[in-house]
């Protein structure tokens, strides 16, 4: 996602941070001051509503909503207003592979092949040995997002995705480095098919949320914009704060499609944190809490802002680390329009649970590490304005990258090229059919993708085969697409969406 926030002054965020820091009290921190916290990160962050939720030892500490559903209408968000959770939906997914495992169902060492014979890799030893583990913890040789500009808010049907991850090639060999995969979580969903055969959905309502009492939460982002308490989706472009569409993301539903509230959301929590238990009833098996938090892969180093270093791993729908000698397990959530945190620390019985409708915020990030340091009393350090000024400044970056793009198209400069040479039909062996034609107002060139009928890429010239590209959809930003021309022709494009939704760039070929 393009981030464009305007930049505030540094000093300005520095001085306030430091002012409001003087009226926090690491003792009373839940009681005295996290209201005036939040409703301050709102404004700075341009965040128009959120939901947090602290449980401890059992019990709710804190559960509030922040803030209003929709920029511009008064309606307030309250603990029973459903925001879209993104990847926390992961964790479920694994606990639910997990419990099959535990009810001696299946094993998470199965082959997928096994459950989904049809289940093939770009690389055919990868695909034959890969495990259901493998999908749950990112492993499959993939880089982070890859595949996803294919699948992300796109028509193909969930096992069209599955058929189209034997076109993804791997960045990496077969499990040697950690890929973060949204496809493998889709694919795990299908093995849950397979084994119980009801759908991933049917399977979680069941056996997750109406025995954990979850009573609001949907799975399936086709059912939400139907719901009447509900959170709208937001983003920033071109500076401003806007409303934006309900995404349908169901063909990766198992990796990212529930929404929640945080009412809900605490219980899935408390669950977490009592090994599965609700009261006296065991409705998690114990080991299916205790598989997923199980290290499975290294991710990276993390550098907290207070100097610490840490090992970030994953487990199964997880991230772990170790703080201040406390094991964290969590995840955030990132969809269009809403961003998310869950945050457990088993041995504290300490969850932390963030929901937002800005897609363009670290305040869910914050959140998480304020009130753990408050609860192991450790010093403020005002994560919302230290993040958020590294985020200005990145902003600042990009802005200026964009300005000095859109002054190369005020020049007018011709491409090298009729603009008809460049039109006609493109193919990617793993995305599909995509066009150019010319059209529009100026007569510009646009550009259609086969599997997002709804959005199109305006492309201006800045001269030597190279097209400004802005995408009607904010969330697929911006960026310079370089065409290829041999012998006077056009032989092909290189397409690149945001980072947000892929990193990996795609070469579409010049059919006719």
């Amino acid at each position: 996602m393009t981030k464009t926030v305007k930049l505030l002054s540094l000093c300005f965020i520095l001085s306030t941070g430091q002012l409001f820091a003087q009226n926090i009290n690491r003792n009373n921190f839940f009681k005295d001051s996290i209201d005036a916290y939040i409703n301050r990160a709102l404004t700075n962050w341009r965040i128009p509503g959120a939901a947090v939720c602290i449980v401890k030892d059992g019990r709710i500490i804190l559960m509030k909503g922040y803030g209003v559903k929709e920029l511009g209408l008064n309606n307030k968000v309250d603990p029973n207003t459903l925001f879209m959770i993104g990847s926390n939906t992961k964790a479920f997914t694994a606990t639910a592979l997990a419990m099959l495992e535990a009810e001696h169902k299946l094993s998470l060492d199965d082959k997928v092949t096994k459950y989904i014979p049809s289940f093939k890799l770009n690389d055919k030893l990868a695909g034959d040995d890969a495990r259901i583990r493998d999908l749950l913890c990112h492993r499959l040789g993939f880089q982070t997002f890859q595949g996803d500009f294919t699948y992300w808010t796109s028509n193909l049907s969930r096992q069209e995705v599955i058929e189209k991850m034997a076109h993804v090639k791997a960045v990496y060999p077969f499990r040697a480095k950690w890929g973060y995969t949204n496809a493998a979580f889709l694919t795990a969903g299908e093995v849950i098919t397979r084994v119980t055969d009801r759908s991933w959905e049917s399977f979680v309502k069941d056996r997750i949320f109406a025995p954990l009492g979850m009573g609001s939460t949907l799975a399936l982002s086709k059912d939400f914009p139907m719901v009447i308490n509900k959170a709208a989706p937001h983003t920033i472009a071109d500076g401003r704060l806007i409303a934006i569409p309900f995404c349908q993301i169901d063909n990766l539903a198992p990796a990212a499609s529930m929404s929640s509230s945080v009412n809900d959301m605490s219980k899935w929590a408390m669950a977490q944190l009592d090994n599965g238990k609700v009261g006296p009833r065991q409705v998690i098996a114990a080991d299916a809490i205790s598989a997923t938090r199980q290290p499975q892969d290294i991710v990276g180093d993390v550098h907290h802002i207070n100097g610490w270093s840490s090992v970030q791993l994953y487990g199964l729908g997880f991230f772990l680390q170790d703080y201040a000698g406390h094991r964290m397990v969590m995840h955030d959530g990132a969809v269009n329009g809403y961003l998310s945190s869950v945050t457990l620390i088993p041995d504290l019985r300490l969850g932390i649970i963030v929901l937002t409708n800005n897609d363009q915020n670290a305040l869910y990030d914050a959140l998480r590490w304020e009130i753990t340091d408050a609860y192991l009393k450790m010093p403020y350090r005002d994560y919302s304005d230290t993040f958020l000024a590294r985020f200005k400044n990145n902003n600042a970056v990009e802005q200026l990258k964009d300005k000095k793009l859109r002054d190369s198209v005020a020049l007018n400069l011709r491409p090298a090229l009729s603009l008809s040479a460049y039109a006609g039909q493109y193919f990617s062996d793993l995305y599909g059919n995509m066009t150019i034609e010319q059209g529009g107002e100026n007569n510009d060139l646009q550009m259609r993708f086969e599997h997002h009928p709804k959005m199109y890429a305006h492309l201006q010239s800045i001269g030597n085969n190279r097209f400004y590209v802005t995408f009607s959809d904010p969330e697929f930003g911006r960026a310079v697409f370089p065409f290829t021309v041999q012998n006077g022709r056009v032989t092909s494009v290189r397409v690149k969406v945001d980072d947000e939704i892929e990193y990996t760039p795609y070469d579409f070929k010049k059919v006719k």
